[in-house]
């Protein structure tokens, strides 16, 4: 390419091109651009020498130190000016941007006109606050919304204890058979609300919890067993109601250091909220089996059910705020969330594996207490 057609092609992108001979002086080496007729008072042309800084080009001044030092490294590449707004002699701001490089033996400076590029930038600028706000607003809504959720949460949990307190008077009337039956229909149907508003309850306080300190104390650090051992002992009776059956895998050390990382009555939440689920979606005559597997840092307890298993367009989203299963409408989708929250926080991980028998497998990891004697 001529150095005619260079000249004609750095004239058409706005760019002045300058080549140092020495501290501040520079000579011409393209066509002058019409903006920098806009800064200079003297006619300057192809060939010409010309001083910098001067006051016309004071956006130059500290730029020019990076750029001395960038060319006396003799560096591959070019250094690079932010874009500076400068007042041409009419008054008026023009956005320039200057590049400092070494072509060959030669030190060139390229100076261009980049008012697109500011106007660009000021754009993704703006819409970076824009998006800020709106970040904001979306908060500041979801705060209140959980407020308004918690403040009717514990308004319908007042008034589902007076029916709680209605139901067990009712025990002690002489009920026919048909009204004994409506009774316990009512009477499950009160648990099933109770375990509802704790699951909502739990998570929102657990929310809380989980933005401040957590201290580990080898010594209260619970026993993952034990908390099996409870949880299957409060749901035997249940299970057995539906002709279900919870179990303890029967490969599991008794005699094992099973203390985890955690905190005794959230593990328990944790646990229980597992069972629960598993327990809505097994069928009769099926089996919940609790395993606990020790690895030689953490521990593994799995929750194995012998349902239909977790829809596939769903496991991405099983563990979210109000996430819920298409065949249980009319549950928030809390516990899942509360036990991803509650694992994490301690250092845990979580999950969902499909069982090859079918069925669902759910797991968390835990790190082991002993690891805090390390």
């Amino acid at each position: 390419m001529s150095t005619t057609i260079l000249s004609d092609l750095f004239l058409e992108l706005n760019i002045l091109v300058l080549e140092r001979i020495d501290v501040g002086l520079f000579r011409i080496t393209s066509k002058v651009p019409n903006w920098l007729r806009h800064f200079c008072s003297q006619k300057l042309k192809f060939g010409m020498n010309m001083l910098i800084p001067q006051e016309e080009f004071a956006f130059l001044e500290n730029f020019l130190f990076d750029a001395e030092e960038f060319w006396h490294s003799n560096s591959i590449g070019k250094v690079s000016s932010d874009i500076w707004s400068e007042k041409n002699l009419h008054g008026y701001e023009e956005q320039l941007e200057a590049h400092a490089m070494c072509i060959n033996d030669s030190k060139i400076l390229l100076i261009e006109l980049s008012e697109e590029k500011f106007k660009y930038k000021q754009h993704l600028i703006q819409t970076g606050r824009e998006q800020q706000l709106v970040y904001q607003q979306l908060l500041k809504d979801n705060q209140k919304k959980e407020v308004l959720i918690n403040c009717i949460i514990h308004d319908i949990a007042g008034q589902l204890s007076a029916i709680n307190c209605c139901l067990a008077l009712l025990e002690f009337e002489n009920l026919t058979s048909k009204g004994k039956e409506h009774l316990e229909i009512a009477r499950k149907q009160s648990i099933k609300q109770e375990m509802l508003i704790r699951n909502v309850l739990e998570t929102f306080s657990a929310e809380v919890q989980s933005l401040e300190n957590f201290t580990i104390d080898i010594d209260t650090a619970p026993d993952i067993l034990i908390a099996v051992q409870d949880v299957i002992e409060l749901f035997n009776s249940t299970f057995a109601v539906s002709r279900k059956q919870l179990q303890l895998a029967a490969d599991v050390d008794l005699t094992a250091d099973w203390k985890v990382v955690g905190d005794q009555s959230r593990l328990d939440r944790v646990i229980t909220n597992l069972v629960e689920n598993a327990y809505r979606h097994s069928p009769s005559e099926s089996t919940v089996t609790i395993t606990l597997q020790a690895e030689k840092e953490s521990i593994v307890l799995s929750v194995d059910d012998e349902g239909t298993g977790v829809a596939p367009e769903m496991v991405e989203n099983l563990f979210q705020k109000f996430s819920q299963s298409q065949n249980h409408s009319g549950r928030v989708g809390l516990g899942l969330y509360f036990c991803r929250m509650t694992v994490k926080r301690w250092g845990g991980d979580i999950g969902y594996l499909p069982r090859q028998e079918g069925g669902a497998k759910f797991w968390f990891r835990l790190p082991r207490a002993s690891q805090l004697r390390n």
